[in-house]
């Protein structure tokens, strides 16, 4: 059954080339929309359906081009190769426009791309494209032979887009690419051309069409190797043969074979072979019809009838309903996916929009915008310090971030791995466990009023023996005794012992206080960035938290300085554990000298063995037996009992020290000062001046803002566009 009418549309061309006919399928509704969405910008954000040209240089793309979308492109030396073009087809029975416009590339300045966004041309016809194509490439900076200038470069990555409304009879995004460049001297110039081709290719919603010339071997042009490396499947590659009439005799079976898929180059949608029209048949105004008329001639004479080609894959016209129905499938299939990634670029900029907040222009717009970013930051911080990790913002303390968030475990953490610390290493003597390898060596016995041999660095940890230990307590006993009787010590002894053994605590407690310091700087940072997004506000916001973090660091150097001289003043505690510890002690102390006691006597006056009855008489033997055992040296028990003293003590005043740092020093002034240094109330104690200059609005963030408005508008309509 023939198609009605209606489905036909016709393309009077203004060029004087003829007349162009091509079939509208069920499906050009869809490809309406996609082009309705391109219209809107969306393809600069996401990758729409589209047809893409390329090559190697002089493989015969810009006639290729032509012939899909009867736009006359000029044939001047290489002038419209030297970028990407880019032509819109939007078929509007009702107009007659014909626009040119450049998308600069990223790797413009500001102010390039500002001039050449501004450039716009309104054409009355294709006669103006060279002019225009002209005009562009000066703007370009392009070096070619009316820009001569060898510091120029011969390629860009700016996209000169061509935008036809009008009878088009069709709806489409065609591109043409500049020449792959096999051999060049110029390697900044072949890298160029391969990025941008690279470009257009890794897009999966690209229809590659590969042309290669038939004059040419298949392995030695690029482009079909290239299109592979990004559509390794060939699902989306079409392989477009052009020049036959300028192969040498008789290897035409060899073009043949490529153009039947039956060469070792193979593609799934296969090869096309086409006859352009010569520049002699062009610069005498060949028209459609005639073009027709001759390819059909050409490939139905000799020695191409013999080769038994699929005339279905023979000549331009064929080549263009293939690509309408190609196109019309593979929009589609891909028209689901275009909608997702549509939504998803939808929410995603209207969660920067909802991070960059309202307008502020007014110093009331600015305030508000400053207290309520000051209303988050003081949740999130009160959050983390009181440990609540759940609730609205759950994401900000989820696991997995380069930094911690979750603040409360982190001081937790760092705060027992303190007390561990101090209750292990922190004496600047410590008595070595007996299977414990000693890191100083075994020192000979010396006399209690020699110098202690030290071979240690101040700050390092001192492992001795049980006789080491006795006779450092030794040496610091007989210099400072005074007026006290022999086998007790006065107060200096136990106050100095104390103080040098605990004269690591400094050194610790300032790096704990560094250490919980760095991790609320850390949480911070992180924290006003998630909070606020634009850079300005962000990096003013910082410096004035920073100052208030560094007021409150000093306040707890001040707290632990208070706390070390307190460490430095004479021992004083009434916690009973310490008395218990003295008790413990003795008690423990007189138990082995008892024991060994008992040992002896038993060993030299009981034969080795021990019979006591529990009557007066044995009683009476076994304690004189003692009694003449037990010998006391005064000096040694006063130093004994100032060890005793000492270890007692120092149990004590470390767990003291422990608590007043982590409660006085890290709790009282480097965690919970963080709450307030960014809140409500320090806001609203802002001058005018202070939140202006603060968060003023920038003119960056305001075209942002109006270019993420200006987004969602188009992503908002491009969804409804799309829901029919």
């Amino acid at each position: 059954m023939d198609s009605p009418p209606e489905e036909w549309v016709t393309l009077a061309q203004q060029n004087g080339r003829g007349l162009i006919r091509l079939q509208m399928h069920g499906s050009s509704r869809r490809l309406n929309q996609i082009d309705q969405i391109r219209a809107k910008g969306v393809g600069d954000h996401i990758s729409l359906p589209q047809l893409v040209v390329c090559g190697d240089q002089s493989a015969g793309k810009s006639s290729v081009l032509e012939g899909i979308t009867g736009v006359p492109f000029p044939r001047q030396d290489g002038v419209c190769t030297r970028f990407a073009t880019e032509i819109i087809l939007r078929h509007c029975p009702d107009k007659n426009e014909i626009i040119a416009k450049i998308l600069p590339s990223a790797s413009r300045s500001e102010e390039e791309r500002h001039r050449m966004a501004s450039f716009e041309r309104k054409l009355t016809g294709f006669d103006d494209l060279p002019r225009v194509i002209e005009e562009a490439s000066m703007l370009m900076g392009i070096r070619d032979c009316a820009n001569p200038n060898l510091d120029s470069p011969a390629f860009t990555a700016d996209v000169l887009r061509l935008e036809v409304i009008g009878n088009t009879g069709l709806h489409l995004t065609v591109v043409d690419l500049p020449g792959l460049i096999s051999v060049s001297e110029n390697l900044e110039d072949m890298r160029t051309v391969e990025c941008l081709v690279d470009g257009y290719l890794e897009s999966s919603r690209t229809i590659i069409l590969a042309v290669v010339s038939a004059s040419n071997d298949i392995d030695t042009q690029g482009i079909i190797q290239r299109a592979r490396r990004y559509d390794k499947d060939g699902v989306r590659t079409v392989g477009i043969i052009t020049k036959p009439d300028l192969i040498n005799k008789g290897t035409e079976s060899r073009v043949a074979s490529l153009a039947k898929n039956k060469d070792h180059v193979k593609l799934k949608l296969g090869f096309f072979l086409l006859k352009n029209p010569s520049p002699l048949e062009i610069s005498k105004g060949l028209t459609w019809v005639e073009r027709q008329r001759q390819e059909t001639f050409f490939f139905n004479s000799s020695p191409w009838k013999e080769q038994n080609l699929d005339i279905t894959r023979v000549g331009i016209e064929n080549l263009r309903s293939f690509l309408q129905e190609l196109l019309d499938n593979h929009i589609e299939h891909e028209l689901p996916k275009v909608r997702k990634e549509i939504e998803v670029l939808l929410r995603t900029t209207e969660r920067e929009l909802a991070q960059i907040g309202p307008e502020r222009s007014s110093i009331g717009q600015i305030r508000l915008f400053l207290t309520q970013i000051s209303m988050e930051f003081f949740n999130l911080t009160k959050a983390a310090v009181d440990g609540n990790y759940g609730g609205q913002n759950s994401m900000f303390f989820a696991s997995g971030a380069k930094v911690d968030t979750r603040l409360r475990a982190r001081i937790h953490l760092v705060n027992e791995q303190f007390a561990s610390y101090m209750r292990t290493k922190a004496a600047k003597r410590r008595l070595r466990d007996r299977d414990e390898p000693s890191s100083q060596p075994e020192q000979p016995e010396a006399s209690a009023e020699s110098e202690e041999s030290d071979e240690y660095a101040p700050d390092e940890q001192l492992q001795m023996t049980e006789k080491q230990m006795k006779n450092w307590v030794k040496k610091i006993y007989l210099r400072s005794r005074g007026r006290e009787l022999p086998g007790t010590y006065n107060h200096m002894v136990l106050s100095e012992l104390f103080h040098e053994q605990c004269s690591r605590w400094e050194d610790i407690s300032r790096d704990h206080l560094r250490t919980t310091s760095s991790i609320v700087d850390d949480f911070v940072r992180v924290a006003l960035d998630h909070v606020i997004i634009d850079t300005q506000v962000r990096n003013n916001v910082k410096r004035m938290v920073r100052q208030s973090l560094d007021a409150s660091l000093e306040k707890a150097r001040n707290e632990l300085r208070n706390i070390l001289a307190d460490e430095a003043t004479h021992p004083i505690t009434y916690n009973h554990y310490y008395t218990d510890n003295i008790q413990n002690a003795r008690a423990d102390a007189a138990k082995r000298s008892l024991q060994v006691s008992m040992d002896h006597a038993i060993t030299t006056e009981w034969n080795g063995k021990l019979h006591v009855s529990n009557t007066p008489v044995d009683m009476k033997k076994l304690c004189s037996s003692l009694k003449n055992r037990v010998i006391v040296d005064m000096t040694e028990q006063a130093c004994e009992e100032s060890l005793e003293a000492l270890n007692a003590y120092y149990k004590v005043a470390m767990k003291t020290f422990v608590d007043n740092m982590c409660r006085q020093v890290i709790e009282r002034h480097v965690v919970s000062g963080l709450v307030t240094a960014f809140d409500p109330v320090c806001v609203g104690k802002l001058s005018d001046d202070e939140i202006f200059h603060i968060a003023a609005e920038s003119p960056i963030l305001r075209t942002r803002r109006s270019d993420l408005q200006a987004m969602k508008k188009a992503l908002e309509d491009s969804i409804r566009e799309l829901e029919d």
